[in-house]
């Protein structure tokens, strides 16, 4: 599925991936590829972003690395998920 991950100042990731993990202000939930169509509010936690990630330089030092992928931090936002497409937009 294909990834976008927005903040106001710049896009911060687009890419291919193989799950997002998100902080759902009713708890955290993942999506995988053909997920159902979704809109959601998102609360302070974490973006976990899952595959083969790679990151501009720009904006590396936002994002923290796992074995499994990387994560960013953000405050609040909104996502939306529609024909395995995802759009975050984090503040």
């Amino acid at each position: 599925m294909y990834l976008e991950i927005v903040s106001p100042e710049a896009t911060l990731f687009s890419g291919e991936v193989t799950s997002v993990a998100v902080p759902g202000v009713n708890g955290e939930f993942e999506m995988l590829n053909n997920h159902a169509p979704i809109v959601s509010l998102l609360k302070e936690g974490h973006v976990k972003v899952f595959g083969n990630i790679q990151l501009d330089e720009e904006v590396e030092a936002k994002f923290t690395k796992s074995d499994k992928g990387v994560s960013l931090a953000i405050n609040s936002g909104t996502i939306e998920m529609k024909d395995n497409k995802v759009i975050v937009l984090a503040d």
